[in-house]
């Protein structure tokens, strides 16, 4: 954050593409997008970085650009971190309230939610966000916010995402060679749900489905809470290669192909509908079929969509969500993608775009799925702001009353007394040895 905490900037680190922004919190609490860079990512693959010089150029292009559109520099930014080594795990912990104390305050909640992040993790692990789920107050649990309520013992479910440390060193490394520092490190499906999620599909349940170039990440919320997060390491690349691929095509010709002319339901095609692709080096031209080019996205998305439904079947909430699914990255445009969504899942699906919480400057269009991503670092980097600048809650110390008069007593008179009282004993030892 710059400017006395007026402006927030992020980098999103992303396969393809590598999108660095910056805005600020308007006075009706919208996002006003002040600038927005884009460059091609050439050293990342699957959320993971292989190549930190290809990697941190990049990056520093595109914060360039959106450094020079906005007219403002920054140095520190927000970074989100996905990739297939990000797993969450369940765990509860507990914290004994001071008896001393009428109440729980904001600091109890804070201690217990910093204690989780001591939890073991696997080694070459590290904990990267700890989310509570539901508090539990003497054995009296679904407390949603225990703050004020009285009790001795606190506890609460937890939600703890965890992932690589050389990954997270990698991505840190990159910024840092931009020029840059990383004011945190955000998990990417959870900036993508506070873009495109309302507080109703939160309540509903929904589970958030982000398309990006090299991964799949899911989110499913129920009751207004994070439920599962999974990264699952397919996304359009592949769908591109398997063009490329079928075709007999070069990548960049599949994915022209796949942008302009593709569909995710191949029976919807027209098989006379033809695209014509050039010729390798003078070569014939090749004739590809709308149908034969829908079948092959068709069979890639598919899988996309069944290990979806697979992970959100291992989050216990297939049956609870109430809004459906809300897809939305780069991978939601894609032609007749919800109705294939919606006939694989038997959720009810809708694309999600950001627009309802951000305000363009610019003449681009931000309120595209693409942008999820980055809008969301924004948006959690304001959040994250807002809560380092908050005083912690401090307990107020109650005055413990001397229980005795002895107490009272300061400690260089109690040195004393415990001499003359050593004194006395010896004293009467050897008297009573000098008498016999």
């Amino acid at each position: 954050m710059t400017a006395k905490n007026k402006y927030v900037a992020a980098v999103d680190i992303g396969t393809t593409k590598i999108v660095a922004t910056i805005g600020k919190k308007n006075a009706k609490g919208r996002l006003e997008i002040l600038g927005i860079g884009k460059a091609e990512s050439t050293g990342v693959k699957r959320g993971v970085v292989l190549n930190i010089e290809e990697t941190a150029s990049s990056i520093q292009k595109a914060v360039n650009e959106a450094q020079e559109k906005s007219g403002i520099q920054f140095e520190r930014v927000f970074v989100g971190i996905a990739g297939q080594h990000i797993k969450s795990i369940k765990s509860r912990g507990y914290r004994n309230i001071d008896p001393l104390l009428s109440e729980i305050v904001q600091n109890d909640v804070d201690e217990l939610n910093r204690d989780m992040y001591k939890t073991p993790v696997e080694a070459g692990e590290e904990i990267f966000h700890v989310i509570p789920q539901s508090y539990t107050i003497d054995n009296e649990s679904g407390i949603k916010n225990p703050v004020g309520m009285s009790g001795k013992r606190l506890e609460a479910n937890f939600h703890i995402i965890v992932g690589k440390i050389a990954s997270a060193k990698n991505i840190k490394k990159c910024v840092e060679r931009a020029g840059l520092q990383v004011e945190a490190l955000i998990l990417e499906p959870l900036a993508s749900a506070d873009a495109v999620l309302t507080g109703d599909e939160r309540e509903a349940g929904v589970a958030l489905v982000d398309i990006g170039g090299g991964t799949t990440d899911l989110a499913v919320f129920y009751e207004g809470v994070i439920r599962h997060t999974a990264v699952i390491p397919f996304g359009g690349n592949v769908i591109t290669s398997d063009i490329k691929t079928g075709c007999s095509i070069l990548q960049r010709q599949a994915e022209r192909l796949k942008v302009e002319y593709g569909s995710a339901l191949g029976d919807f095609e027209d098989e006379l509908k033809v695209v014509s692709v050039a010729g390798i080096n003078g070569r014939e031209p090749k004739e590809i079929t709308f149908k034969t080019l829908a079948h092959i996205i068709q069979a890639r998305m598919e899988e996309i969509i069944d290990e979806v439904a697979f992970e959100i079947a291992n989050s216990g909430y297939a049956d609870k969500l109430g809004a459906g699914l809300s897809i939305t990255g780069g991978g939601a445009m894609l032609k007749h993608l919800p109705q294939l969504v919606k006939f694989k899942s038997g959720f009810d699906v809708r694309i999600g775009y950001p627009n309802s919480l951000v305000i363009s400057l610019l003449d681009e269009n931000i309120n595209h799925p693409s942008y999820a991503t980055s809008i969301g670092l924004l948006l959690k980097g304001f959040e994250h702001m807002a809560q380092q600048k908050e005083e912690p809650v401090e307990k107020k110390l109650v005055e413990k009353q001397p229980e005795s008069e002895e107490e009272q007593v300061p400690a260089e008179k109690k040195q004393g007394l415990f001499s003359l009282l050593k004194n006395s004993i010896r004293d009467i030892f050897e008297e009573k040895d000098s008498r016999m």
